[in-house]
């Protein structure tokens, strides 16, 4: 199961950044999407679910996830037309990294706490939190999951 990446993910105590250097379906679409930024290649990356076309259906997690980051049928319809999905596009894998790395250095910069951070990020999500198996409600717990990270 992916979930378990999906928990980690949301219980970082510090920002996350994903960069997509091509293609993303799937379980690559919810990997960049558990992401707090994304950043992708320009002209050579799609991401996409590709289950409707195998014949497969959404595990639980992965609806919750979508749900969680994208509010309404407009956003969801903005993101499948427009792509807004990113936070930037740019023309190189090479530029892609660098471009995740700079917003890594910015973050940091800000000296986040980090805990706080994972807090408010389990708060913001609890639908998605209690579907990968987060005790969103128990602090306790979450700074135990944090511990073992």
């Amino acid at each position: 199961m992916f979930s378990p990446v999906v928990a980690d993910l949301m219980a970082m105590p510090l920002p996350t950044i994903a960069a997509v250097n091509g293609h993303a379906a799937a379980a690559g679409f919810m990997l960049a999407l558990s992401h707090d930024y994304i950043f992708m290649r320009k002209e050579r990356g799609v991401l996409y679910m590709s289950e409707l076309e195998q014949g497969l259906s959404f595990p639980g997690y992965f609806l919750s996830l979508m749900r969680a980051k994208f509010a309404d049928a407009s956003t969801l319809r903005d993101i499948a037309v427009e792509r807004k999905i990113i936070d930037a596009a740019v023309e190189t894998p090479e530029a892609t990294l660098e471009a995740a790395i700079r917003m890594g250095e910015q973050l940091a910069g800000r000296k986040l706490e980090g805990m706080v951070y994972a807090s408010i990020r389990i708060g913001a999500f609890p639908e998605l939190c209690r579907a990968v198996g987060l005790v969103v409600e128990d602090e306790e717990m979450i700074k135990m999951f944090n511990a073992k990270l």
